[in-house]
């Protein structure tokens, strides 16, 4: 048997944390190194833990993993980076994969598929999860909309989108705050981006436009 399969765990839900580490310890060919709850510790434990694959979230507090991915391979380009969320846009999927990511699979996804996927990225493939790679691999393989002229969602950062899907969702400033680990100033600031942005001017526009995008489901 060759040396392990060394994995790091990035996400900031501890129970998701425990519940990956029990998944991979059932391999026999894998290590994890550790695991850590935001992106800053993300890059700091890749220089200290040297793992050979690193498992991503992309909605952290301090630092989100599109910018995690994208210093992880500027400062280590050879490790390999899975992204392991719930967001199904293809605008997520397109920011991580530029970002230099190898994959890109969803928390609801099969142990099963969870394995393949890992697996398929620690040897320098690329994996899709199943229910998004059949929309997402035209667009951004087969030149579609990704390689041509931006949109106005494109110019919105990762944190915007989150307090855009967020507010659609009906929540207010303060639990929002409270979710992201944000100051409601900070969340007041977002909002008034948003809607500057988007040429929008209240919540209701916000959330006919996050539906339009299939950030929510109505």
């Amino acid at each position: 048997m060759g040396p392990k399969l060394r994995i790091l765990i990035v996400d900031d839900h501890s129970l998701l944390r425990v519940a990956l580490r029990a998944l991979l310890a059932e391999d026999p060919e894998v290590e994890v190194v550790g695991d850590v709850e935001g992106g800053r510790d993300a890059i700091r434990a890749v220089g200290e833990l040297t793992p050979h694959l690193v498992l991503m979230d992309l909605s952290m507090p301090d630092m989100n993993g599109i910018e995690a991915i994208t210093e992880i391979k500027r400062r280590y380009p050879n490790v390999r980076v899975l992204v392991v969320t719930l967001h199904k846009t293809e605008d997520y999927v397109h920011a991580a994969l530029k970002a230099g990511a190898g994959g890109y699979i969803l928390k609801d996804a099969t142990q099963e598929e969870f394995r393949l996927a890992v697996r398929s990225v620690a040897q320098g493939k690329m994996y899709l999860s199943l229910e998004l790679a059949a929309n997402v691999v035209t667009g951004y393989l087969g030149g579609g909309r990704s390689a041509g002229a931006a949109t106005v969602y494109d110019t919105l950062t990762l944190r915007e989108r989150e307090v855009l899907k967020l507010v659609a969702e009906g929540n207010p400033n303060k639990s929002i705050a409270d979710f992201l680990r944000l100051s409601v100033k900070t969340v007041e600031k977002h909002r008034s981006n948003l809607m500057f942005k988007l040429d929008l001017h209240n919540a209701s526009g916000l959330t006919a436009y996050a539906m339009e995008k299939g950030l929510v489901v109505r």
